[in-house]
């Protein structure tokens, strides 16, 4: 692993492309640039990105967004740098119903992305997951540890997906000296997440503002650090602005139990829900907490915005918005 970071470059760019840019983190990373100063280009074959994400952005000077498979060869026209590959289904709902589609966006649409970047001399940044952490053995996760990954397992498809990518970004940069950077990202949560997408945040508070239990996988134990999306694209911002390869962690190392968390999103919402124990899903992680350390040290990044407020910001989203 390459921990070695020089000096920023000149941000902000002048063209910017995020493939999956209409999803989750995407569409906000999408935001975060243009705020900057920089035009880009949304690349999404919504599959499970939504129009309706970057709809408040496609009347803004310098946005483009160009509907593309990247499981296909593409070409955004004028020079791009960088290059941020964010496309993959990310929840569980999504990757256990597009689980082909899933692992050739993580190998396919990867080699497509960095072969993009190497075309146009570009900076390209992989959006990895603290799932190639598996159910780890070591807490917790360092960039250094290795993993407790099955690799037959139903989360395999985006697993192995991440982590064949992350295979992939540091054979490029060896074989083509393509200036590339990994970041792993842990838990993200905020505006814009589909309450039907089968992580927490968004079942919990979908389900507590329309007064129904809380559905808790088994007994409701193991933990998760949440990243409100804010902190995650400033993260991920400071990666592309650094020449560090990484892999990086970004994410919110305080830690909290599912349990607490659906007390929590109570709370907030002020609802009379409950909690109700369901089955936890086969080779669910018991334990999830990012070591920060690297991202701490070299690029001065940590979150800044703390559970309440975040949860907050993501209820007053969802009382706006109807659940899909």
């Amino acid at each position: 692993m390459d921990t070695t970071a020089s000096s920023n470059r000149n941000t902000p760019w002048k063209q910017a492309v995020v493939t999956g840019g209409a999803g989750f983190v995407g569409s906000h990373l999408c935001a975060a640039l243009l705020d900057a100063g920089t035009a880009v280009t949304c690349v999404d074959d919504f599959c499970t990105g939504r129009p309706g994400n970057v709809a408040h952005l496609t009347e803004r000077p310098g946005f483009t967004l160009l509907r593309a498979d990247v499981t296909e060869p593409f070409d955004v026209g004028a020079r791009a740098d960088p290059v941020l590959h964010f496309a993959s289904p990310a929840s569980p709902a999504d990757y256990l119903r597009l689980p082909l589609h899933t692992l050739e966006t993580g190998s396919l649409g990867t080699r497509n992305a960095l072969a993009l970047a190497r075309s146009h001399g570009a900076r390209f940044v992989l959006a990895s997951t603290s799932e190639v952490y598996g159910d780890p053995r070591q807490h917790p996760q360092n960039e250094r540890y290795w993993g407790n990954v099955n690799p037959v397992g139903p989360r395999s498809v985006y697993d192995e997906a991440k982590r064949f990518g992350e295979a992939l970004t540091t054979a490029e940069a060896a074989g083509h000296g393509t200036d590339t950077g990994i970041v792993r990202l842990f838990n993200t949560y905020g505006p814009r997440m589909r309450g039907h997408d089968g992580r927490a945040v968004p079942t919990f508070v979908r389900q507590a503002l329309a007064g129904e239990p809380l559905t808790v996988t088994g007994d409701g134990r193991q933990t998760r650090s949440l990243c409100y999306v804010d902190d995650t694209v400033r993260g991920i911002l400071a990666i592309a602005a650094s020449d560090l390869r990484g892999p990086v962690n970004i994410g919110n190392p305080d830690e909290i139990t599912m349990l607490d968390l659906a007390r929590l999103v109570i709370r907030i919402t002020g609802s009379d829900s409950t909690v109700r124990f369901v089955e936890r899903p086969t080779d669910d992680p018991a334990v999830r907490r990012p070591d920060i350390t690297l991202a701490r040290g070299k690029l001065g990044w940590e979150p800044r915005t703390g559970a309440d407020e975040g949860l907050a910001r993501t209820v007053a989203w969802f009382r706006d918005h109807a659940p899909d």
